[in-house]
């Protein structure tokens, strides 16, 4: 095991510990909106370790946002009885990022408790066939098999591509916005390939289903390398 994955394993830890704490607190509760409780989250981040750098935007999205992909900026939303609700946060540890993402759910909605179970098994899923396959995968490959788990589970793929490369803070602006960069449809290289220097390459990789005539979403995001 090399450094560098010892350092982000370590992150991701902490980003789990982060999560927990915000279920122990009870602080998804309906009424508030999606800002304030991602604001009560950076802030507790801060109070467990000190921390305020986080490598991308923080999202929390609530009701029918939680059909939109990263890039999306939908207005705020308040929580709803029985809502869903999924966070993608990317604190940063001593320069080290994890990209770590969860659902929840407000109630006992039969469908969307079925989603956040869904998310949280498909991406075990993918993380076996990534552990199988890793040596002849392309990102175009990987892309192609999660878009058939979520048709096995029932639900329609909700971004254009499925998960990103992850490193050394601020690893998004060094690699940029490049396909290769992506396990995305368009991406042929393969997977377990080394970057330009001749370092290993670790990857983050996100399940997001979607049900758009529900208006209701999942998400599930963590390192599968």
């Amino acid at each position: 095991m090399t450094e560098d994955i010892k350092q982000l394993i370590a992150a991701e830890k902490k980003a789990a510990y982060l999560f927990n704490t915000i279920e122990d607190r009870n602080l998804i509760i309906e009424g508030k909106t999606e800002k304030q409780l991602n604001t009560e989250i950076f802030n507790l981040a801060f109070e467990l370790f000190g921390i305020k750098k986080f490598w991308h935007k923080r999202i929390v999205r609530a009701g029918k946002n939680t059909l939109l992909p990263y890039k999306e900026n939908p207005p705020d939303l308040v929580l709803q009885k029985d809502d869903i609700v999924f966070f993608d946060f990317g604190p940063v540890f001593e320069e080290w990022e994890a990209d770590f993402g969860r659902t929840y759910v407000l109630g006992n909605d039969a469908v969307k408790l079925k989603l956040q179970r869904d998310v949280e098994l498909a991406w075990k899923e993918g993380k076996a066939y990534y552990d199988k396959n890793r040596s002849n995968l392309t990102g175009a490959d990987f892309y192609n098999y999660t878009k058939q788990l979520a048709a096995k589970y029932g639900w329609e793929y909700g971004n254009n591509h499925c998960g990103h490369l992850i490193g050394n803070f601020p690893h998004e602006i060094i690699v940029g916005e490049e396909t290769i960069n992506y396990i995305h449809p368009e991406n042929t290289q393969l997977m377990s390939e080394k970057d330009k220097h001749g370092n290993d390459r670790y990857w983050i990789y996100e399940i997001h289903f979607i049900d758009r005539q529900l208006e209701i979403g999942g998400f599930y995001e963590q390192l599968v390398s």
